[in-house]
């Protein structure tokens, strides 16, 4: 009896799994529609914790508003902190300003400055990193935690293993990141030979919108701007 009651729970998951298919198809369906029409975007990613007086808070603003002057849109997580700092500083200079809502338990909900016509709602993570390695000409890459580092070392990976065309990877906040960079450098390239070299050089740390801007506007000098595979 036991059995056929597990057998029978197996099969009501399976059902349940093929049917899911047809959600995520429609958040793909429905982002690559509206994403396509958005034109170059960069996005700015960041902690949610990070607050408005807070000093990376308001340089992703600053960011924001420079990559908009440049002819850039901005696409953020739609949530707040970061996210919300790069939405802002997109709106306040007139420019695109895209949010990219995922549906989660705490800490997200939309912020005020995403353009109403560009805000889309995603049930699935993995969906929505799809939208921001597509359709961004550039990651600009603020402090933040695991939902950050995981969005920076996907588009490592996709970009180190040739599965998406390279664009600039920029890390926001020397202080912050350099640990990192260089446990990446001593532990996974000098100690094991785990990374090449060259793949280093697909990363930048800065600590100004000067810098960051510079990087863009050098990449894209003599590059077509097109979704990114």
């Amino acid at each position: 009896m036991r059995s056929e009651t597990h057998h029978k729970n197996w099969n009501q998951v399976k059902t349940n799994d093929s049917w899911a298919i047809f959600k995520i198809m429609g958040e793909f369906v429905n982002g690559y529609e509206k994403m396509s029409k958005i034109g170059p975007c960069v996005s700015i990613f960041g902690s949610a914790r990070t607050k408005p007086d807070h000093k990376y808070y308001k340089l992703a603003e600053s960011i924001a508003k420079r990559i908009t002057e440049s002819g850039y849109g901005v696409i953020t997580g739609g949530g707040p902190g970061i996210m919300e700092a790069g939405n802002k500083g997109a709106h306040l200079a007139g420019g695109t300003s895209v949010g990219l809502n995922i549906t989660l338990p705490f800490e997200q909900h939309d912020n005020p400055y995403i353009d109403s016509d560009k805000s889309i709602d995603f049930d699935y993570f993995f969906v929505r990193k799809v939208m921001f390695v597509k359709y961004s000409q550039g990651f600009v890459v603020m402090p933040g935690g695991f939902g950050t580092l995981d969005e920076f070392f996907e588009a490592f990976t996709l970009i180190q293993t040739h599965k998406i065309d390279k664009f600039p990877l920029i890390l926001v906040g020397t202080h912050f990141w350099k640990g990192l960079m260089d446990w990446v450098k001593d532990t996974l390239l000098e100690q094991n030979n785990n990374i090449s070299k060259e793949d280093l050089d697909l990363v930048h740390i800065v600590d100004t919108e000067d810098e960051v801007l510079t990087i863009l506007d050098e990449f894209y000098d003599n590059r077509n701007m097109s979704p990114n595979f």
